[in-house]
């Protein structure tokens, strides 16, 4: 199903946070192929804001802005964003997703079907799978393969008593933590280089650090330390790959936005062909239901901590 009605796409947006804020408005804005749209959020005042300074319409209604729209982007909460997606597609909008796309491994699986069943294409905002430097060394390493291991660690400090960003105000992450915030962006890469996971062991660290140990389909195995509590003098997102070909690090990358435009640029790759994208919905929902099993496992084993012999 597509509705492409003019010589750009038209996409709305919805959420009116940081996150939408400095990445999505910028990036829909400055795209030569798209017409912005319109914004929606929760809060009425903040969609009005938001679509005042990117010069678009606020609507307050979210199915007048989808009939108004050809895609949207989501930069919501991922329990507000999966039903909002869902209906979104069923009004045939196409969309772009952030991670997780939903915390939840049945409702990702319905979010996957809602989105494929109703014909749209679909593009999950995972930043290292879009962002140019680590796109390209992902596209390197799935080319050479040969790999046998996989070490990471995230090292986020939203949470540490001296950092200071906007998104530390984020209930959703101060409840998930690390494993939900930052997991998607390692498993987004590790997936397409090692393989899918077939067995996950979890254990949890100080404050909100989750330790993953992956084993995967080609017979590699990963490792992944995840937190947003990190002390801010050590915070740090680092990744390697080791295999025949020696140790491959992963490259740096410079923010989301140019990462957010390529992610458009997919999207519009996808409903031009009609080719679905690696980092679709029924990906997006892959990695939510590892990290539920990541949860659930490490939520198992708490009981067990500290009891001795």
């Amino acid at each position: 199903m597509t509705k492409l009605t003019g010589t750009k796409t038209r996409i709305g947006l919805l959420g009116t946070g940081p996150w939408a804020e400095r990445t999505h408005a910028p990036a829909l804005a400055a795209h030569p192929d798209v017409e912005f749209s319109g914004v929606w959020g929760r809060r009425p005042e903040a969609a009005a804001a938001l679509a005042a300074g990117f010069g678009t319409r606020a609507y307050e209604d979210v199915d007048a802005l989808f009939a108004a729209s050809d895609a949207v982007a989501l930069a919501l909460p991922p329990e507000v964003q999966a039903p909002l997606a869902a209906r979104a597609a069923a009004a045939g909008c196409h969309v772009i997703l952030d991670k997780p796309v939903t915390t939840s491994a049945d409702t990702a699986r319905e979010l996957a079907d809602a989105v494929t069943g109703a014909g749209v294409a679909s593009v999950v905002f995972c930043t290292l799978r879009f962002a140019p430097p680590t796109a390209r060394w992902i596209s390197e390493q799935v080319a050479a393969g040969g790999w046998f291991l996989g070490e990471a660690h995230w090292l986020g400090a939203l949470f540490s008593p001296d950092a200071d960003s906007v998104y530390a105000a984020s209930p959703w992450r101060r409840d998930k933590g690390g494993l939900w915030d930052v997991g998607p962006h390692v498993l987004s890469v590790f997936l397409p280089i090692l393989g899918d996971v077939t067995s996950i062991s979890c254990t949890e660290g100080r404050a909100d650090t989750r330790h993953l140990t992956l084993r995967h389909t080609s017979g590699a195995s990963s490792t992944a330390t995840l937190t947003l509590s990190a002390p801010a003098a050590s915070a740090e997102a680092a990744l390697s790959v080791y295999g025949e070909h020696g140790k491959a690090v992963m490259p740096h990358w410079d923010g989301a936005l140019d990462a957010f435009g390529a992610a458009v640029d997919a999207l519009l790759e996808s409903v031009r062909t009609g080719r679905a994208h690696a980092c679709d919905v029924r990906f997006g929902a892959r990695l939510t239901e590892i990290l539920a099993e990541a949860e659930s496992v490490a939520a198992a084993a708490r009981p067990l901590m500290g009891t001795g012999s």
